[in-house]
């Protein structure tokens, strides 16, 4: 018989259902405004003096908060409101100081039960659950300073490999990009400028005797300074998209903005004040010599190949060859583990220049030790007057200690481990800041903005109305036209929205923003479309004098290759703007595509079941519609 469907059809309507109703449940609970505590840096716990203190400033300020919580080395307070919330941030702040880090947070409010089974709410961008949006200064000059240094460095290797001897220090203006090198005789002169020419293209080289003195002047070229400020801008990108991927946060926006800085957008971040910190972060490693033929004890001068730099645990210096042997640059990858003794440790891998630098300079110093320096490039800033105006500037601090000093017993290669570390949370930071990448250039905050909850919150409530709005005009409107198979679409609908809610929560990277809800209220038109195909159909057949049952029959069936090209065509372009556009546009593409593809299903395939199940066994001979 015509328009019946088989059990299985049926109950895979039924499953499907069910697991989306399930899987949309949670959007129903809605998350509670909160402040998170958590200290300024890795090593500083929240511990019971300054829960307390953060309670009775709460106290005292007369601000109830409903919960508190203790998550690891971070507390949590939750709040009925985003007003209570605001106001016990600056409360709390005050009174622990800035030792401490008092973050707005949203607080799951899901039932453990479906948090086991997989169940969470759909994940909300920056502008409807709030977040953290940075803008950091990339330091240019200093990224010109770092490659200066190693060009310098490189010229007086070459200089001295040939035998050319010169006067030292070199004059350099790093500003200019300029380095002079003054030279004992004409002949030396001409071999120098020659070889400098042939061999650092990246300089202007030019010679200059007059007034007995023979300089060859190097200008770094403007396209060389393009690419290494370029370079910096584009290893700094990669950098912190790796550290925000590491944080584990979904749907992070990185990227770059004008010729200097870089904007970091964080929905929903959990922890806003560990990726503050871990962003903004400029650390590397070094791996050196240490210098034990000169005493540390008795040397109280550094001989002119070593230098002084202090252990970090115990406070004493440690004398150090300059050279180094390699960088965290050439880390590939780095692990938070234990040792044998449960003290943390990082396990290191190298890239294969890296290996073959470690084992080159270890083969020929066992039983010497080597010294792990960690390096970390902080910015202070500092106010100057111009042109009658104070004005803010920023300067860069690099503070370098010894981490780790260890006795090499036998040659090392790409793979090794750093120990004397001061927690598992050090060495968890450590690990994660070389897995993503050295910065090319330090960098600082310029700009740092919180999208509140409470704006959000009106945000979310403005693109409900809308949807509601929406939707209800679509109801009214095919309950009118279409009586008893409109109110079967109406159904079928609204199961859509549930299927689409449940996909957005179930799908890992799936985000919705406020452009995703426009999506969503196109997808509420569109799903309609399909049955007002179908029911137009079923009345041309009607008209045509078919039995009844053969109506509904052709006007399922001859709609739909209708239906699927109209679907496809949509589905192509949503898929077009998902992988070209960015921000906005990519959150009106993922709920637009779901949406077609959620449509597609409960227009054709659930309201033909509902249609089947009212219409499918009876012997019609009028169809009203």
């Amino acid at each position: 018989m015509l328009n019946q469907y088989p059990l299985w059809k049926y109950l895979v309507i039924v499953v499907v259902a069910a697991i989306g109703f399930l899987f949309a449940l949670p959007n129903l609970y809605p998350d509670d405004p909160a402040i998170q505590i958590s200290g300024a840096k890795a090593t500083i716990e929240v511990d019971l003096l300054a829960v307390d203190k953060a309670k009775t400033a709460l106290e005292k300020a007369g601000i109830k908060y409903k919960a508190f919580e203790q998550e690891g080395k971070s507390t949590m307070f939750r709040f009925e409101d985003t007003s209570a919330q605001l106001s016990a941030k600056a409360e709390v702040q005050k009174a622990l100081g800035k030792d401490f880090v008092v973050a707005l947070n949203l607080a799951n409010n899901t039932p453990e039960w479906l948090v086991s089974i997989g169940a969470t709410p759909m994940k909300l961008g920056l502008d409807l659950r709030g977040g953290v949006h940075f803008v950091l200064q990339v330091d240019m000059q200093k990224a010109l300073d770092t490659r200066f240094d190693d060009y310098v460095n490189d010229i007086k290797l070459r200089l001295r490999e040939e035998k050319l001897r010169y006067k030292t220090p070199f004059k350099r203006d790093d500003a200019l990009g300029t380095i002079n090198v003054e030279f004992r005789s004409a002949e030396t002169l001409d071999k120098a400028h020659e070889l400098l020419r042939s061999e650092f293209r990246d300089f202007t080289v030019l010679k200059n005797d007059s007034d007995d003195a023979f300089v060859v002047n190097l200008t770094l070229s403007q396209e060389t300074k393009k690419e290494i400020t370029d370079y910096a801008i584009s290893q700094n990108l990669t950098s912190l998209r790796n550290r925000v991927n590491e944080l584990g946060v979904a749907e992070p926006v990185v990227q770059r903005q004008g010729a200097d800085r870089i904007v970091v957008q964080i929905p929903g971040i959990q922890d806003s004040a560990a990726a503050k910190r871990i962003i903004g972060r400029a650390a590397n490693l070094e791996f050196r010599l240490v210098d034990w033929e000169s005493d540390p004890m008795t040397t109280r001068r550094a001989p002119p190949d070593a230098e002084f730099i202090e252990f970090k645990s115990e406070g004493r210096p440690v004398l150090l060859k300059k050279k180094v042997i390699v960088t965290g640059d050439r880390v590939i990858n780095a692990q938070a583990n234990y040792d044998e003794n449960g003290r943390p440790q990082v396990n290191i891998d190298l890239d294969s220049a890296g290996g073959k630098k470690m084992l080159a300079a270890t083969s020929d110093h066992i039983k010497d030790s080597m010294a792990v320096v960690f390096i970390e490039l902080k910015t202070e800033p500092y106010f100057v007057m111009e042109n009658g105006e104070k004005v803010q500037k920023v300067k860069t601090i690099e503070e370098r200690s010894v981490i780790n000093v260890a006795t090499i017993q036998a040659a090392l290669g790409s793979s090794f481990r750093i120990t004397g570390l001061d927690s598992p949370a050090e060495s968890s930071e450590l690990a994660l800041l070389l897995r993503a990448g050295a910065l090319a250039a330090p960098m600082y905050f310029v700009e740092e903005r919180t999208v509140g909850p409470s704006l959000g919150a009106e945000n979310i409530k403005a693109g409900f109305q809308s949807l509601l709005l929406g939707f209800a005009l679509v109801l009214v409107f095919m309950l009118v036209n279409y009586k008893v198979f409109g109110l079967i679409a109406n159904v079928a609908l609204m199961f859509n929205l549930v299927l689409l809610f449940a996909c957005m929560s179930m799908i890992p990277g799936a985000t919705l923003t406020l452009p995703g809800m426009a999506g969503i209220v196109l997808t509420v038109g569109m799903a309609v479309d399909a049955n007002v195909l179908i029911f137009s159909r079923i009345r041309e057949e009607l008209a045509a004098n078919a039995s009844p049952q053969q109506a509904i029959h052709a006007g399922y069936e001859r709609a739909f290759v209708t239906i699927l090209d109209a679907n496809i065509t949509t589905l192509l372009v949503a898929l077009i703007l998902f992988l070209f556009g960015s921000g906005p546009v990519k959150g009106f593409a993922v709920t637009l595509s779901i949406g077609i593809l959620t449509s597609m299903f409960t227009a054709i395939f659930v309201s033909r079941g509902f249609v089947n199940l009212v219409y499918g066994k009876k012997q019609l001979k009028t169809l009203k519609l």
